[in-house]
């Protein structure tokens, strides 16, 4: 298929095409609602929230787990969305080669030194994840594992902040609520 060259043709692009790649995937929670939600929601938070349009950090936020989640590899995203947005997705990609303490730590140390596109994204995936964690906990996680979370995703979040005020607010404000994930 070839690529749109309207913004809106290739913004529908992208959605169909990271709907595509994680069409087997699964969020953690109860109801293992489907994966395809949060990239969505990612992108909806930039907008609505944050008061983003621009198309090239709204396509790496729909698109922002596909290296790191699926078999999709940099060439495919560059073919799809160009360079800059691919530049974006593979900043905020975790290594996963290595092991989850290792991938987070290196997510805080790591924060400050994003693109500015990079940082929006990663600052709106916090907000969705902690919503999440609020409003559909992954069955079996503690009290402790809850605020853990809560605590690591403020750790990220205070390395990005002075990017996006309502975004940092919106945060900010999720954050606050961490005593009812509990």
């Amino acid at each position: 298929m070839p690529v749109s060259t309207f913004p809106l043709g290739l913004t529908m692009q992208t959605i169909a095409f990271a709907a595509a790649k994680h069409r087997n995937q699964r969020r953690k929670d109860a109801e293992a609602s489907p994966y395809i939600n949060h990239p969505i929601d990612v992108a909806n938070i930039l907008v609505n929230e944050g008061g983003i349009d621009d198309v090239t950090v709204l396509h790496a936020a729909l698109l922002h787990d596909t290296v790191e989640d699926t078999e999709t590899s940099a060439d495919e995203l560059r073919e799809l969305v160009g360079e800059a947005a691919t530049s974006i997705v593979l900043e905020v990609t975790d290594d996963k080669s290595l092991d989850k303490k290792t991938r987070k730590r290196l997510q805080v140390e790591h924060a400050s030194h994003l693109s500015e596109g990079a940082k929006l994204v990663k600052l709106a995936d916090k907000i969705s994840n902690l919503r999440d964690v609020l409003a559909f906990p992954p069955p079996g996680w503690s009290r402790e594992d809850k605020l853990a979370y809560f605590d690591w995703g403020a750790e990220v979040v205070d390395r990005l902040r002075g990017i996006n005020p309502k975004l940092e607010s919106a945060f900010d404000a999720v954050y606050r609520r961490r005593e009812e994930a509990l």
